[in-house]
């Protein structure tokens, strides 16, 4: 059941001054931030200086006593955050500044941070689920196989010039050499054998902050969404792919859908891992739903589909 926040909550805004957007963005946050000063908020600023700095701050500020942790940078920051914040009765909320921004789109944020200030002030709480990747929460999905090799692949220095066209070159590249991988993956003790492509294991709905790959993904269900694509070459994938958007994958036996809360991959060959857009390792390795353990901050606008009443 949502709740509301107390009147004057205490906030701790993180920001990431390598994010996407967040060179020219100093004033811009202060103007947001103001916006809550004038109804009574305790607001303050840090910045994070290297990576898990956002995971160290947020445990802290859990620990003292802040009712909200805002996340001022993209999905890599979000993940950090939510890293140090599961498990605690602080909220998570963002301010949408990097490359993606995945979460801010399955909340319908505008990209105006003074816009979001003012949804923020009449939003709710509410707790939801997270998935678990090893010893890594995610919010948003894990991805094994093709899109675990991209994100592999990435260059900090491009991802920062080139935003999402850096995600969108590697694809591209990559696409044409990558093969299906032969592994095992048990799915709530149901085993899938194959050349795996990709597998999509979704929290939420959205795939790459575009399209909805996990479309009946719920936040608050208790299960994760996962999509698996199977075949020799990623040449073949769009087929596969067309078959997921048009949700015809029960007429396509390469293409698998479950709702789950325990998806194992394992085998002798490895597939590359990300969680939330950034790089993770390698399989084996076995991915978990962890039940309404994170608080969010949500609009009162948000998409209901996200969402179990």
């Amino acid at each position: 059941m949502a709740v509301m926040l107390p009147s004057q909550p205490r906030v701790l805004i993180l920001l990431n001054p390598f994010a996407g957007r967040a060179y020219n963005l100093k004033q811009t946050l202060e103007s947001a931030a103001d916006i809550w000063r004038s109804q009574g908020w305790d607001v303050e600023i840090q910045l994070t200086k290297a990576p898990g700095d956002a995971t160290v701050q947020a445990r802290i500020a859990a620990e003292s006593g802040y009712d909200v942790v805002v996340a001022a940078g993209g999905d890599g920051t979000i993940n950090e955050v939510v890293n140090g914040l599961v498990g605690t009765s602080t909220a998570l909320a963002v301010l949408p500044i990097g490359t993606v921004n995945i979460w801010a789109r399955e909340l319908g944020l505008p990209m105006d941070l003074r816009r979001v200030a003012y949804a923020f002030l009449t939003a709710q709480l509410e707790q939801i689920d997270v998935g678990k990747a090893g010893e890594r929460y995610f919010l948003l999905m894990a991805g094994v196989g093709f899109d675990g090799a991209v994100t592999a692949q990435i260059n900090p220095l491009e991802k920062k010039r080139l935003g999402v066209f850096a995600y969108v070159k590697e694809t591209l590249q990559l696409a044409l050499c990558y093969q299906g991988v032969r592994s095992f993956v048990c799915i709530d003790g149901q085993r899938i054998r194959g050349r795996i492509l990709l597998i999509v294991i979704g929290n939420s709905q959205l795939y790459g902050g575009v399209v909805k790959l996990t479309a009946h993904a719920v936040v608050n269900d208790g299960l994760l969404d996962v999509c698996v694509i199977k075949g020799h070459s990623m040449l073949v994938a769009p087929l596969r792919l067309i078959s997921v958007f048009t949700r015809r994958y029960n007429r396509d036996p390469k293409v698998v859908y479950y709702r789950a809360r325990r998806v194992d991959i394992n085998g002798k060959n490895i597939l590359s891992v990300q969680v939330d857009g950034d790089y993770l390792g390698t399989t084996p390795m076995s991915f978990e739903v962890v039940p309404k353990c994170l608080f969010v901050l949500v609009p009162k606008t948000v998409d209901k589909s996200l969402w179990q009443s």
